[in-house]
Formats: C-alpha cells, structure tokens, sequence
C-alpha cells in the first residue's frame, strides 16, 4: 500500500526534500502509510526516514523538521483513500429501504473506523482488518462509535447477514483492555432483538465500563420501500413502553452506580409511548444526540432560556414554521410560548407528513421538499417560510430529494429562511431583534411601500 501525493504546499519540508505530485509514500520510520492517518501518526517526528516512490524509483529520504510541523503533503481525499463501505446487509438498514432516484451518494453505506473516531460515524466493526484493530489501540484512536444491536452471536449474524459479525464482537473487549473510548448504539427491532435480548446486550456492554462511555437505543426506521426485504414490525405505544420499561430501568441502575444513566433511549421511545421526556440532567453531556437522543429536551431548554434572555425591539412578523410530525408537538409548544410574550410575532406551524419516505418515518432531519411543496401550497399565512438545516444537506441549501431552498421559495412562493437546528439560535432567528437604524430603516422601507400603494 502507499499514498499518492496530489500537491506539495509551497515552502513545506516536503517541497524543500524534492517530493512531487505523483510520488507515492510508501513507508515513515519503517512504518508503512495506507491512508492519511498513518501519514499524520507517523510523520510529526522531528527527523525520520521516509521511503518514497517517484518515476518508478524507490529511495530513502531523510526527513528533518520541526516537531509536528506538517510536511506538507496533500493527496486526492481527507482520508488518503476513499471511504470503506458497508459488508453488512442488515435487516433494518435504511439505505435499502429509501426510494430508487435520488443522488448516489445517498445509497453509499459507510462502514470506516476513520469516519468514526472523525466524525462519530458508527462502525459495525465487521470490516475491520487486524491491521486497523491494532491501530485503532496504538494509535488510541478515541472515542469511537460502534453499533452493536445485539451482543448474541448468533442473532447478531442474522440481523446483518454477515458472518463475520459474530467474531468481530470480540474487538468489544480488545478495545477496552486497550482503553479505547467506546459510544455504542443499539437498532431495536421488535421482536427481533428487543426484551430479554435487549437486557442480556446491556448486561454485556456494561460490563465493559468505564470503556463503554454511552449506550443509545434507537427504533429501527421502517419506510414504505421494503419489498423483498425482512419482515419488520414498527413499535406501538405498548410495544414501545414495554422496552421503554426496560431502558429506564438500566438508566436508573447505572446512575444509582456510576453516577450518569450510560444507557440512553433515543426521543422516539417517549413521544411513541406517549411519555413524557427526562429532564436535562438525565442526559448528562448529550453523548448520542447525533443518535435522536436528548434533542428533544435540549431543543426545548435552550429555546427557553434564549427567549427568556432581554433583547432589543422585535418587530411585527409572520412565519410559518415546517417540521417533522415527530417534532411537531415540541415546535407548536415553542412557538405559542414565543407568541404569548410577542404577540406581534405570529408563527404558523406545519407538521409534515412523511409520504416520501412513508412508513413510521417521522423525523425533521428526513422531510423534503416535496412533501413541504403538496403539503404547504396555497396554505402558507406569510411569505416567510421557516426551514430547519436538519432538512439540508452540510453547507448546500438542498433537501434530500435535491430540490434547492429556492426552487422551493419559486414553488411556494415565498422567502425561505434557514432556521438553526438548536433552540437558541432558532428562538433568535424567528425574533430578528433589529437594533434602532435597523429599525428606522425597516420602517422607512415600509412607509415607501404604503405610500406606493396608496397612489
């Protein structure tokens, strides 16, 4: 293995040593380099030698610098290589399920420890070579993130369908006897892994404490794209409060031992139970709320505490609001709160249903533009519609089905604002305080538009 370099930086010891575009570095110090995190483990020496490749020779160069300044090599992706895809064909995988016809990059499952410990991206640990176990232990490559679903060998190769999902439970413990950090995630599927399964997995992840940092317990997501595959069941109010029962039990157990609950039920299991969700300090640092968990409570917290904060003048406005049907009781509550202090502020709430997607899918983050465009066409009571980012893509104004927030704006006819995913910055947002020029400004600008239309 080696990595190609596809840029020097000017004035960077690389360039002072020679290297070129297209020079492959093999090794660092004896160590040979794969990916990008062998190149930065392995070359914040101050001296080493570096064995390269250019033109088909290969060579030693002696590397001298100053301690962790960057050599300076750039190469076609963040990782060195392109991302590791997912062996696994997992009952309750959501990428099989989504609709033919959207961008490729949607249906690409990524099974990479690098995105884990990068990005908290989760990893089944079914594709793990020895090589980038024992790396992820010297390099103490920490925290990382890993699904786990279920620790019985034998259910958990039949939930993924892979037989390598049995044996690679053991990196559980290699893991933690190497003090590696460990957020894991368990996709309940009823009947299936839930119950007794589901208390003899908990029973097992704890035991690996304190290694096993958090443990967050999620429905599996069921859309309306699932022929061919498992027959699954969505959770009820009962079914869902059932498992429910259990998970509060670990939680309690675990706070009443270590102080934090460790086992985390995702949002899902209480608003389906029809319950209502813990307090903040059951979350303690919100672990997993990449994972749905505790973004309910901290949405709900924060947009309180900012609206309770004094501000300048807020002036009139009306917004209409979409979000997921999950969320929507959570997001009605907020905004009436914020109308019953503002009055002049009016928000108009829109639960969208998921018909996209359908099935039990319920979230903001998965809601597109299609669904918002038959569902708020003609119904909108301003000309501001309130999106949240969860429903876009990273830095891109474009929904899952890659309609733009401004084929949106065309459709509904309308000006599409982009509300922040948490509490605070989406109660400042809606508020639009306006210091006192901005407000003769506005009101100059209104006063144009009157006399305009009195003519």
């Amino acid at each position: 293995m080696a990595l190609r370099v596809q840029s020097v930086d000017p004035g960077s010891p690389a360039e002072r040593l020679g290297i070129i575009p297209g020079c492959l570095l093999l090794a660092a110090d004896g160590h040979e380099m794969e990916d990008s995190i062998d190149y930065q483990y392995y070359t914040v020496a101050a001296s080493f030698p570096l064995r390269v490749c250019q033109n088909g020779v290969q060579r030693i160069i002696q590397v001298t610098k100053g301690e962790y300044e960057p050599l300076g090599c750039n190469f076609k992706t963040y990782l060195g290589d392109e991302k590791h895809s997912c062996d696994n064909h997992c009952m309750f995988c959501f990428i099989d399920q989504m609709p033919r016809g959207l961008r490729k990059s949607l249906y690409f499952k990524d099974d990479d420890e690098r995105l884990s410990f990068l990005f908290g991206n989760y990893i089944t640990m079914t594709n793990l070579s020895e090589r980038e176990v024992e790396r992820v232990i010297q390099m103490h490559i920490s925290p990382i993130y890993i699904s786990v679903h279920t620790t019985n060998p034998q259910l958990r190769v039949r939930m993924m369908a892979n037989k390598k999902a049995a044996d690679t439970l053991a990196y559980l413990d290699r893991f933690a006897r190497g003090g590696i950090d460990m957020n894991c995630q368990i996709v309940l599927c009823r009947g299936i892994n839930d119950g007794a399964e589901l208390r003899r997995t908990l029973d097992d992840l704890l035991a690996l404490r304190p290694q096993v940092g958090s443990i967050a317990v999620v429905p599996a997501g069921l859309t309306a794209h699932r022929k061919g595959l498992y027959h699954l069941e969505a959770y009820d109010a009962a079914s869902a409060a059932e498992q429910l029962d259990i998970l509060e039990e670990y939680s309690r157990k675990c706070r009443a031992e270590f102080g934090r609950s460790i086992v985390y039920p995702s949002d899902e299991w209480y608003l389906t139970a029809g319950r209502p969700l813990p307090q903040a300090e059951f979350y303690d640092d919100y672990a997993q709320l990449e994972d749905g968990v505790g973004m309910w409570r901290q949405y709900h917290d924060t947009f309180l505490e900012e609206l309770a904060e004094p501000r300048g003048l807020v002036l009139p406005r009306s917004v209409d609001v979409v979000t997921g049907t999950l969320a929507a009781p959570l997001i009605t509550q907020m905004m009436d709160t914020l109308h019953r202090q503002y009055p002049q502020v009016e928000i108009t709430v829109h639960p969208i249903t998921n018909h996209f997607f359908g099935g039990n899918v319920s979230v903001t983050g998965l809601v597109t533009a299609t669904d918002i465009i038959r569902q708020c066409k003609g119904r909108l009571r301003s000309r501001t519609l309130g999106v949240p980012e969860v429903m876009l893509r990273d830095g891109e104004g474009t929904f899952l089905d890659d309609i733009t927030t401004d084929q949106l704006g065309k459709e509904l006819g309308c000006r599409v604002q982009i509300l922040p995913t948490d509490g605070a910055g989406c109660c400042r947002a809606l508020l639009e305080t306006q210091s006192p020029k901005q407000r003769l400004a506005g009101l100059a600008a209104r006063l144009r538009r009157a006399h305009k239309e009195g003519k």
